[in-house]
């Protein structure tokens, strides 16, 4: 059997220690490293990733809001999350109106209405003039009611019925001039009447 030289022995074990230790360190710098890589993110929030677009809208919040204006949004935020940029509602607002939930959509306005006030207690609508009297607008042959007709000059609650008979059974007046069909509207009454009628 052949002896072996023990410096050549040394030599290899050298060698193999040497690749062993470039192998270690080849791996070491393939894995991430604390430096490297991002901290995990906390449950429940999500991670977008930075420089994909599309990830943020422009909307414009106008209408009955205390901070209207142009906000950039998230891609995913909702109408309420554009409410609260701007300020959250106004009292008048008239929220109903909105539909919170939807989402927002690039380059869209979102108008947030003001409710209308009703009359104030004690004030009363202004008061149309009877039909047929000074300043009152003329009635309408094809959608006046009894009461309505009834207070014409010259018009009994009989002959208003008939108005009304005489409109169901025809369609409707095509003009003033068929009052003069109706039985009871002579050549004086239908002078009277026509200043205050139209169709």
């Amino acid at each position: 059997m052949l002896e072996r030289d023990p410096r050549r022995l040394a030599a290899w074990a050298a060698a193999a220690l040497i690749l062993i230790l470039l192998a270690a360190w080849y791996v070491a710098r393939s894995r991430p490293g604390d430096e490297g890589s991002a901290a995990p993110a906390p449950a429940g929030i999500e991670v977008r990733p930075q420089g994909t677009g599309g990830g943020r809208v422009v909307v414009d919040v106008a209408g009955a809001v205390n901070q209207p204006g142009v906000y950039r949004l998230p891609s995913s935020a909702r109408v309420e999350d554009a409410l609260k940029r701007a300020g959250g509602a106004t009292r008048r607002a008239d929220l109903s109106q909105v539909n919170r939930a939807a989402k927002v959509e690039d380059g869209r306005q979102i108008l947030v209405p003001a409710r209308v006030r009703p009359p104030a207690a004690g004030v009363a609508a202004p008061a149309q003039a009877p039909p047929g009297s000074p300043g009152a607008q003329p009635v309408n042959l094809n959608t006046a009611t009894l009461e309505q007709l009834d207070q014409l000059d010259g018009v009994g609650p009989s002959t208003a019925q008939k108005i009304l008979d005489y409109r169901q059974e025809h369609g409707g007046f095509g003009s003033v001039d068929e009052l003069d069909q109706i039985a009871g509207i002579g050549e004086k009454r239908m002078a009277a009447l026509r200043e205050h009628v139209r169709v």
